[in-house]
This record gives C-alpha cells, sequence and structure tokens, in this order.
C-alpha cells in the first residue's frame, strides 16, 4: 500500500521503477450511488447526502484523460453560498484515503494516543469534529488510484507532472460545481504534502477560466521545498529542520531541557537556529573553532546527538540520519517521529496509513453501499524516482521550481483570498521551521494567513487534541472569521 506522503515514496521509488505495474480493473458507475445520513458536527445535526459520482477529465484542447471518482458529502440544505472543499492527500498521485478516514470524513480511524498501542486498538468513530456543518467536502482521487481510472489509450507517464497532475483537480472542481449547481460557491483547495504542491498549480489553473478558489490550506506543507531539501550546501534546510530535531528530542526526554517548556524549548530552538546557527552554517570552514565547539555543544541540548559528532561533521546532521542517531540501532518514523521501531522493515508509523486504507474499504462497501465498485485503489500508479517527475518547467540548474508564485498571484488578484498553513511538531519530511521560513520570505499579506503547529507529526490529526484544533482553525477560514 502506499504511505501517502510524497518523500517517503519517492524515496522508495527507484525499487519500484523496474517493476511492470499490474493494469488496473476498470470501474464503471454508470449513475452517482447516494446515500443519506445524519450526523452531529460541532454540536450541530446535520442531514447530508454521501454520493460517489464520475466526471471526465479532458487535456487543454478537449482529449480525454481520465474518468475521476469523487466521494463527496453534501449537507440537504446546502445553499449556492455554502463552501465546497476539495480534499486530497500527496503522493505524488495518492488516493485522498488518509485525509478521508483520519481527519474529514463523518466517520474515522480513532488512533490512541499511545504511540506503542498496536493496530487492533484502532477503531471506527463518527467524527464530531469534521466541517460538515459549515461545509460541503468533496475527496478527489487522481487517475489510477480509488475509482478514478485513466482514459483508454492514455499513457499513464503523462500524468506524471506538476500541471498534469493539477489539471486532473481543476478538471474535478468545474464538473463537480457545475453539476451540483454550485458555481457561485466559494471552494477551498485542501492538500496535504505533495497534494501542497499540486494545491497552488491546480488553483492557477482555475484562476485562469475566472473560477480562483477562495482560499487555499495546506497540511504538511512542501511549496518551498527546493530551499530546504537537504543537500549538503543547503544551508537554510540545516537551520529550518532544527526545531523539529528539538521538539523530537524534547518528546523522547533526550534534550536538555533547562526548565524550558515544551513551546520555550522549541521556539528557542527556532531563534538560535535562525542566529548563531545559520552564522556559523554560512562561516563554514571558516568560522572560530571556540565558536563552532560552542554550537556543537548547543546542538547537543537541542538534539540529544552529542557534540563530538556536530563538529566532526560540519555542524550539520540530517534529518534522516536524526532517524538513525537518536536512539542507535532503532528508527525514528519519518511521518512521525514519536514513533519508534527497528531498522529494517516497514517504518515505525505505517500501520497508521494501513489502518485509514483498510478501514475506508469497509466503510465504503457498508456505510456508503458501494460494494459493487470492487475495490477501492490504494498502490500508487506512479513508477520512476525523483527524477521521473516532471516538477515544473525548468530541468537546469539555472531554473526555479516557484510553487509559492501562483499564491502569490492569487493574493493580488482577490483581495479576499487566503491561505492557512498546518504543520505537526514532530514531522521529518516537512517540518515547522520550513513552515515558518516559507512565510517570512513569501511576502504575502499576513492578514489573509494563517498558520499553526499541532502536536503531531506529517497527519497531526492522528492526535484527538490536534484534530479538534485542526477542524477549528479550518471552520474559522472557510466562515470568514479573520
Amino acid at each position: 500500500m502506499i504511505r501517502c506522503l510524497f518523500p517517503a515514496l519517492l524515496l522508495a521509488a527507484p525499487a519500484a521503477s523496474a517493476q511492470q505495474q499490474p493494469a488496473l480493473a476498470a470501474v464503471t458507475i454508470p449513475a452517482p450511488i447516494v446515500t443519506d445520513h445524519v450526523g452531529t458536527f460541532a454540536g450541530k445535526r446535520v442531514a447530508y447526502r454521501a454520493a460517489i459520482e464520475s466526471f471526465d477529465a479532458t487535456t487543454p484542447d478537449g482529449k480525454p484523460v481520465a474518468r475521476l471518482a469523487a466521494i463527496s458529502y453534501v449537507a440537504r440544505d446546502a445553499t449556492a453560498a455554502r463552501p465546497v472543499l476539495f480534499v486530497f492527500n500527496g503522493g505524488p498521485i495518492a488516493p485522498s484515503a488518509i485525509l478521508h478516514m483520519g481527519a474529514f470524513g463523518p466517520r474515522r480511524v480513532a488512533i490512541p494516543d499511545d504511540v506503542t498501542a498496536p493496530p487492533a486498538s484502532f477503531r471506527v468513530v463518527d467524527n464530531p469534529d469534521t466541517v460538515l456543518d459549515v461545509a460541503d467536502i468533496v475527496f478527489f482521487d487522481p487517475a489510477g488510484t480509488g475509482f478514478s481510472r485513466l482514459a483508454p489509450g492514455v499513457d499513464a507517464k503523462s500524468q506524471f507532472g506538476n500541471v498534469a497532475d493539477a489539471r486532473q483537480l481543476q478538471q474535478l472542481v468545474l464538473a463537480w460545481t457545475k453539476a451540483h449547481g454550485r458555481e457561485r460557491s466559494p471552494v477551498y483547495l485542501v492538500g496535504e504534502s505533495y497534494g501542497t504542491m499540486r494545491a497552488p498549480e491546480a488553483a492557477k489553473q482555475l484562476a485562469a477560466v475566472g473560477r480562483a478558489p477562495a482560499g487555499l490550506i495546506l497540511i504538511g506543507q512542501a511549496v518551498n521545498i527546493i530551499e530546504y531539501a537537504q543537500r549538503r550546501g543547503n544551508i537554510i534546510s540545516y537551520a529550518v529542520s532544527l526545531p523539529t530535531l528539538a521538539a523530537t528530542a524534547w518528546w523522547h526526554g533526550k534534550a536538555d531541557r533547562r526548565g524550558r517548556s515544551f513551546d520555550r524549548f522549541v521556539a528557542d530552538a527556532e531563534r538560535w537556529g535562525a542566529g548563531e546557527y545559520l552564522t556559523l552554517l554560512f562561516a563554514g570552514d571558516t568560522a572560530p573553532l571556540p565558536r563552532r565547539q560552542a554550537a556543537a555543544a548547543e546542538l547537543q541540548a537541542f538534539t540529544g546527538i552529542p557534540a563530538d559528532h556536530w563538529l566532526s561533521n560540519a555542524l550539520r546532521m540530517t534529518k534522516t540520519d536524526y532517524q538513525r542517531a537518536l536512539f542507535p540501532g532503532r528508527l525514528l518514523g519519518t511521518n512521525d517521529a514519536r514513533y519508534v521501531g527497528p531498522l529494517e522493515g516497514p517504518q515505525p508509523f505505517d500501520a497508521i496509513p494501513d489502518a485509514y486504507q483498510a478501514q475506508l474499504q469497509r466503510y465504503l462497501a457498508t456505510d456508503l453501499k458501494a460494494a459493487a465498485l470492487g475495490s477501492y485503489t490504494t498502490d500508487n500508479p506512479f513508477q520512476g524516482g525523483l527524477n521521473d517527475w516532471n516538477w515544473g518547467p525548468n530541468i537546469s540548474p539555472f531554473g526555479d521550481w516557484p510553487y509559492g508564485r501562483a499564491i502569490t498571484d492569487l493574493f493580488a488578484a482577490d483581495p479576499a483570498f487566503r491561505l492557512f498553513v498546518a504543520n505537526g511538531y514532530y514531522d521529518t519530511q516537512t517540518t515547522i521551521g520550513a513552515m515558518d521560513y516559507l512565510l517570512a520570505q513569501s511576502g504575502w499579506p499576513r492578514t489573509r494567513v494563517r498558520s499553526a503547529k499541532y502536536q503531531g507529526g506529517h497527519m497531526p490529526y492522528t492526535i484527538d487534541a490536534s484534530l479538534k484544533r485542526l477542524m477549528t482553525d479550518i471552520r474559522a477560514m472557510v466562515t470568514r472569521q479573520w
């Protein structure tokens, strides 16, 4: 099964690139599969309709690309003024199963806060925290995932790129809102991980046809990944990763807390990382030895890794190396570094996305009466490694991958456009420091941007308290409380 989150997927991709993906079974949805339900969300009783239906996606010149299947939840009394959230995971090319069963669906898989709890303790429960009291929700599954399929004769590789991938989402937004008479409804794109790179491109394409979204909600953001990917010479990446290492060390009892609270400790790591640490990284070999020694001692206090290691490695440690170094012979979870497991075998966190996907299969068959559609595809159809995805128009070392530029243009074009960015403290893929760096460097209007940090990892909603807070924050955005 896929792990949903693009760095983990891509690290595993080279081995898969030589494998021929099996042909997917065709899925036919001749008419929407509709079921009616009632639930209580944020204390409000809501009658809503769930639907599984398909929509055609085409190329810009009108050629068929895919038949996209969407799963939606719409209030029975919805009006044109009611917002619509289009929700999707990353991958690239991952289904929306994790956000569906982890956060936004009316039913979810409850994960115990105890990180050592076995999968047998996970259970499906009602989800009163989701935002169905104030917005309708549509889940997007790219072609080759879920019940979505490529059109006959379309080469899957033609969709292995940021622009083509985002066009599928653009096509779904246009088709779904037209079919449901919601062309005037405020639309919000809600992306996670690679989905946060899809969202700005899809928003750009929607704006080009006069249907710009009212806002973007980015969870585990990767908009500025080119700036914080941990190439050795990219000193920014080490500075902005330090708060995550510090949060992780604090949680595991490996940090020298010096009486500081968690919030104060992480904030101190961020301030020191952007100051003395970044200065010394910039100075490199020319930095005076006493200052490097003092910095190594401070890094030991923040991260739990001995000062000698920092000194002998030019004050650098990648997040991947840190996952193996904090507990020698053990491995921290990539998606959530609170989880610890053996070096070999599945990632320590993998049982959670696996549970989301397995329970969605059961939920679709029972609650949504979709058993006739067969298996909901969770395997990722993307073949290849990092270099086989078309990340953008630039292939030279002089180019740029400015995923945030589309957001800049959206702010400029619409004085009501807003952005919300959410990250978990223990996410070693898309870090809290990188989020802060993105917003600090963006030039975006501060009154129309909000960000939040949550206990948890790449999927902070695995923690009940973080799910409640995340949904409260999203509810505040779509009801325009700021």
